[in-house]
Formats: C-alpha cells, sequence, structure tokens
C-alpha cells in the first residue's frame, strides 16, 4: 500500500497490481485529481496519506478522502450525510451508505462549473467536524458480516465505500465467500484477495 501523498498521483493506492503502470486508474483521472486537490488545499485542511489515498484532516479528525475510481474521480466526506445537499452534488457510494457522501467527478468542466460549491461543501463539513456532530447509524439487520470484513471495512473507508456500493447480492456473494473459511487468517487472505475485485465493482463470481 502506497504511504506517500505524492507517490498517489504518480503510482496510485498501491493496492492493485495496476499500482505503478499506466493502466493505473489515477492516471485516467490525473487533471481531475490534481484540480480537487488544488481546491481542497485551499480550505485549510491537513493533507496526509491513509489507506494509500490522500485523506485530509483537522485536529486529526478525517473530513475527506480524494481518489480514483474506474469511472470517476471523487471527494468522499466522511459525514457527508450531514450537509445540506443544496446543490444536489452528492451521492451514496452505496444504497446502505449512512455517513460517506461522494462528489462524483467526470469531467474537468463538472470541477470547473461547481468549484465554489466543492468548496462550500468542504467548509460546510469542516463546520460540521468542530460542532462535534456525530451521523446517527442505524444498525443493519439485513446482513450480517464476518467480524474480519467489518474489521476491514472500518480501518479502510475507501474499502467499505467501494463494498457499500456494490449490489446487495454481490455484498452478500461476498459475505458467504469469506464466511465460509474456518480459519480467521483463511477469511482474511480471502478478503484481501478480493479487494480488487470490489474496488472496481465486480461481484465474487464476475471476471
Amino acid at each position: 500500500m502506497n504511504t506517500s501523498v505524492e507517490n498517489y498521483f504518480l503510482e496510485g493506492c498501491g493496492r492493485c497490481p495496476l499500482g505503478g503502470t499506466p493502466q493505473c486508474k489515477v492516471h485516467s483521472w490525473a487533471l481531475e485529481l490534481a484540480h480537487l486537490r488544488k481546491i481542497i488545499l485551499q480550505t485549510g485542511l491537513q493533507e496526509e496519506s491513509k489507506w494509500g489515498v490522500p485523506c485530509y484532516t483537522l485536529n486529526g479528525a478525517n473530513i475527506l478522502i480524494l481518489s480514483a475510481f474506474k469511472n470517476y474521480a471523487s471527494i468522499s466526506l466522511f459525514k457527508g450525510s450531514l450537509l445540506q445537499d443544496s446543490k444536489k452534488i452528492l451521492t451514496k457510494p452505496g444504497e446502505n451508505s449512512q455517513a460517506a457522501r461522494l462528489i462524483k467527478i467526470t469531467d474537468i468542466k463538472e470541477i470547473l462549473t461547481h468549484e465554489n460549491d466543492i468548496k462550500a461543501y468542504i467548509f460546510e463539513a469542516i463546520e460540521i467536524e468542530k460542532a462535534g456532530l456525530k451521523v446517527d447509524f442505524k444498525k443493519n439487520t439485513d446482513l450480517e458480516l464476518v467480524e474480519e470484513l467489518q474489521q476491514k471495512l472500518a480501518e479502510d473507508p475507501s474499502f467499505k465505500a467501494a463494498f457499500e456500493a456494490l449490489t446487495p447480492g454481490r455484498q452478500r456473494g461476498y459475505n458467504i465467500y469469506f464466511s465460509q473459511a474456518k480459519q480467521s487468517s483463511t477469511r482474511i487472505s480471502r478478503i484481501e484477495k478480493s479487494m480488487e475485485k470490489i474496488f472496481e465493482g465486480k461481484g465474487w463470481n464476475d471476471r
């Protein structure tokens, strides 16, 4: 996993074999990522590398992460569900997402059009953190995830966003596959080997 912010923009997060190659997703969105980074840094947030991606914090609290996916670049706001979203530019990473919200970018023109809005949303997220507001999480009783998967999702917000973006059927398929392993070490290994496909939005049986 990449531990340098600068290297992320050159080589990617390091989670998959495409890292450091021309096929890495960061190269598809280099211009968009650079412009979004510039906007974020203008808000005064601290830039760090967490989970292999640029993470922006306020007094140690995570505010947002910047990352590239196959079909878009994005700003992921940790407490995005608490924002007013007056411009209707936020989307859920997945239908079950309770806290995070994404600003998805598919073209540099979107950034230029919404630059002031994006900055305003970030400042709102900062004020929410300063006020100590919390997301009221509701327990999801539909799918009981294996413990190792829950731990990985808690450790890695970008992976959590990718997993929650999967359809419920794909989530359930992965969970069944992981739970079938009797040993915890095997479950962890299966999760780590499946991460690339999950980030690509694919199901366990997809090629």
